[in-house]
């Protein structure tokens, strides 16, 4: 347990550190971006079945997920992107604790993710890109948090109204696995059940958002 803290530590203040670089040079830099998001997500469910009294099954609801992102573009087709995005919203669980119960719970999920993106039209109206996420994903479900490795796919266009101003277009697959159990309390008032297994989450989004460029 020790070693898995220290390793979620190292990355997180390594997405920081990356984080504030990106931040710091685009001062520098010709070509920033300030992404902001917008993303339907869509449910998920989530089921683990380890004994007869160690087990749950049940959904994460989908919502708005609402973020923003710092981009900065060392070629025309590459970039390096900094974001951090949000969802609220609820999961429904049936569980077992003496017996077999069910509710619903207030779900937050938090994405701290480094994005490489790779620009495959470029223009000065139209941007069509494809990229890769990686980071952190913090989980909080009824009263418990959990903090994993998060990482994503994503596919999109910018569409730019004016040379500052754009409009986005992207499709994305976010996930974190193992991501839903691992203690999490899951019952009301002074009785609950502490789930010990786990399950993979994926959660696919539509949407998109503004882009802003910076500098030149």
């Amino acid at each position: 347990m020790i070693k898995i803290s220290k390793m979620k530590n190292v990355l997180f203040l390594s997405i920081l550190f990356l984080g504030f670089t990106i931040v710091s040079k685009a001062q520098q830099h010709a070509d920033i971006r300030l992404h902001g998001y917008a993303i339907g997500a869509f449910s998920d469910q989530v089921d683990s079945y380890y004994s007869s009294t160690d087990n749950f099954k049940g959904t994460i609801n989908g919502g708005l997920q609402w973020g923003a992102g710092v981009e900065i573009k060392p070629s025309k087709m590459m970039g390096l992107e900094f974001l951090y995005n949000r969802l609220d919203t609820k999961s429904s669980m049936t569980y077992y604790d003496n017996g077999p119960k069910s509710g619903t719970f207030d779900a937050g999920i938090n994405n701290f993710m480094l994005g490489f993106n790779r620009y495959f039209v470029s223009n000065a109206k139209v941007e069509g890109y494809g990229g890769l996420l990686a980071g952190i994903t913090g989980f909080k479900i009824g009263t418990k948090t959990a903090t994993k490795f998060g990482y994503g796919f994503r596919l999109g266009a910018n569409i730019w109204a004016t040379p500052k101003v754009g409009i986005k277009f992207q499709a994305q697959l976010m996930s974190a696995s193992q991501a839903v159990g691992g203690g999490f309390y899951l019952g009301t008032g002074g009785s609950g059940a502490g789930i010990s297994s786990y399950s993979s989450f994926y959660q696919f989004g539509l949407g998109g958002g503004l882009v802003f460029k910076l500098g030149n």
